[in-house]
C-alpha cells in the first residue's frame, strides 16, 4: 500500500474529471507482469499514470473515469489458489472498498462490457502511443460501441497525455514529502559509498554498495539501472556494464537514485577514486560545477523550463573556451553549437513517479513555465572522448554533476544538497 492516503487518489480523479469535456471518459491501463526467462518474471512495477489516479498496485487492470466523476475499475477476481503462489489480491469488492471506486468488474469481462459502458459518449480520452496493444483495444471497443446504435454520433478518440502530464508536473505536498525521503536515502548512499571507495575496487563493487545502501535506507529498488563508470567509461552516457577495475588516478562517475513510495530520486557525482582530483580533473570539474549553479539559478517561477539549458550551454562554452578546448568567440561557439563535442545531452528532466517524469516541456510550441512544486534534475556534464582533437592530458575525462531541484516561490531548493558538490568538500568527505 502507498504512503499517500487513499482518499487522495479519489480526489485526484474527481479533480481531473473537471478537465474533461462533458459526456466523455478517460481509459487507462495498468502494467502487466513481464516474463524474464522461462517461467519467471521481472519484479512488478505499476504504470505511473495508472498509479497516479488509482493508487492500485496490481497488474492486469483498467480504469474508466467518467466526466461526471464516476470511476470504474476492471481488475482480477480474488483467487485464493493463486494467492497461495503470488500473494494477496484485493479482488473486486476489496478494490472497490479500499480504493473508493464506484464500480468494479472482472478484467475478463472488459471486452464485453467496455463497449457498452462507453456507448453514446462523445469523447474517449487515453494516452495515445504509450501502449500499442492497448491503443488497438481502444479502437476495437470504440468500433463496437459505435455499431450498437445506427443513429448515434461516433466517439472521438483524443490524446490526454498533455493534460495528465501537466497535472503530474506540479507535485502535491504529499508527493514532495515522498520525494524528500527518496532523495534523502539516495544522498546518504552517495555519501557512505564515497567515504568507503578505494583504488582497485571494481565498478561492480561500488554498484553493490549503492544498492545495499538504498535497501538499508528503506528503498527496495533503484529508480533506474545505476551507472558506475570509472576512467574513460564516464564518457559513455548510458554506461551500465559496471564491471571494470577503477585504477588509482581514475575518477568514477556514479549516476544512481532510488524509489520510495514509487517516487524517484536521481543523483550523479564524479569523484576521484583515490580521494584527490588531478589538476586537469579539477579544472573540468569546476567548469561543470559553475554551469550547474548557473542552471539552478535559472529555475524561477514564471521562467521558461528551457532557461537552465541555455544557461548551462553558455557557462560550459565559456569555461571550455577559457582552458583552450573550444576556440572562437563565445557567440560563434553557441551559434554553431561547438560545445556539443563535449556536452551532448540536455541539462535535465522532470522528476517524480518516473525518473524521467512523463510530463511535457512545451505545448503547442510554447515552453512550459516553472511553477511552484515542479521538480527538475540539473545535470550538466563534460565528456572528452579519446577521439577529441585536444591535448592528451584532457582525454578520458568525463564529469557530470546532478541534483534534484524543487521550484519554490522564492526560487529553488536543492533536495539532494547533503551530498557535497564542491571538489574540496568531496575530497574532505573521502578522507573522513
Amino acid at each position: 500500500m502507498t504512503d499517500i492516503n487513499i482518499n487522495f487518489f479519489k480526489n485526484r480523479r474527481l479533480n481531473l474529471a473537471k478537465d474533461m469535456e462533458d459526456n466523455s471518459v478517460l481509459l487507462l491501463n495498468s502494467s502487466s507482469t513481464i516474463l524474464r526467462n522461462n517461467d519467471t518474471t521481472f519484479p512488478f512495477r505499476q504504470d505511473s499514470n495508472f498509479y497516479y489516479l488509482t493508487g492500485f498496485e496490481e497488474p492486469d487492470s483498467i480504469m474508466l473515469l467518467m466526466s461526471s466523476g464516476e470511476s470504474i475499475l476492471f481488475c482480477r477476481e480474488k483467487n485464493p489458489d493463486l494467492e497461495k503462489w503470488d500473494g494477496f489480491m484485493f479482488g473486486l469488492e476489496g478494490a472497490k472498498q479500499e480504493f473508493h471506486f464506484d464500480k468494479t468488474f472482472d478484467i475478463k469481462l472488459a471486452d464485453e462490457l467496455i463497449p457498452t459502458l462507453i456507448q453514446g459518449l462523445s469523447n474517449l480520452y487515453s494516452l495515445i502511443g504509450k501502449d500499442t496493444l492497448f491503443d488497438n483495444k481502444l479502437i476495437s471497443w470504440m468500433s463496437k460501441a459505435n455499431s450498437m446504435e445506427r443513429h448515434q454520433e461516433n466517439i472521438n478518440l483524443k490524446d490526454f497525455s498533455n493534460t495528465l502530464g501537466m497535472k503530474r508536473l506540479i507535485k502535491s505536498n504529499e508527493e514532495i514529502e515522498l520525494m524528500r525521503k527518496s532523495c534523502e536515502i539516495a544522498a546518504n548512499a552517495h555519501i557512505n559509498v564515497m567515504k568507503n571507495a578505494k583504488s582497485g575496487m571494481t565498478e561492480f563493487d561500488l554498484e553493490s554498495m549503492y544498492l545495499n545502501e538504498f535497501k538499508k535506507g528503506g528503498s527496495r529498488f533503484p529508480s533506474y539501472n545505476p551507472i558506475v563508470a570509472g576512467g574513460k567509461n564516464a564518457c559513455v552516457l548510458h554506461y551500465i556494464d559496471n564491471n571494470k577495475t577503477i585504477n588509482d588516478g581514475d575518477m568514477v562517475l556514479v549516476d544512481a537514485g532510488c524509489e520510495y513510495g514509487l517516487y524517484a530520486s536521481d543523483i550523479t557525482r564524479t569523484f576521484p577514486i583515490n580521494g584527490k582530483y588531478s589538476f586537469e580533473q579539477r579544472e573540468i570539474y569546476n567548469i561543470v560545477l559553475e554551469a550547474h549553479n548557473k542552471a539552478c539559478q535559472a529555475i524561477k517561477v514564471g521562467a521558461s523550463c528551457l532557461e537552465p539549458q541555455i544557461e548551462s550551454e553558455t557557462s560550459l562554452s565559456q569555461g571550455l573556451k577559457d582552458i583552450g578546448l573550444l576556440h572562437g568567440s563565445l557567440d560563434e561557439i553557441l551559434e554553431k553549437k561547438l560545445f556539443r563535442e563535449f556536452y551532448y545531452h540536455k541539462i535535465g528532466h522532470w522528476l517524480g513517479l518516473d525518473v524521467h517524469d512523463d510530463c511535457p516541456y512545451s505545448i503547442n510550441g510554447e515552453d512550459i513555465k516553472f511553477q511552484e512544486n515542479m521538480v527538475m534534475t540539473i545535470e550538466p556534464g563534460i565528456y572528452i572522448n579519446d577521439s577529441a582533437d585536444v591535448d592528451e592530458r584532457w582525454k578520458g575525462i568525463g564529469i557530470r554533476l546532478e541534483n534534484d531541484i524543487l521550484a519554490t516561490k522564492l526560487g529553488y531548493e536543492n533536495l539532494t544538497k547533503t551530498v557535497p558538490s564542491e571538489p574540496d568538500a568531496i575530497e574532505a568527505l573521502m578522507k573522513s
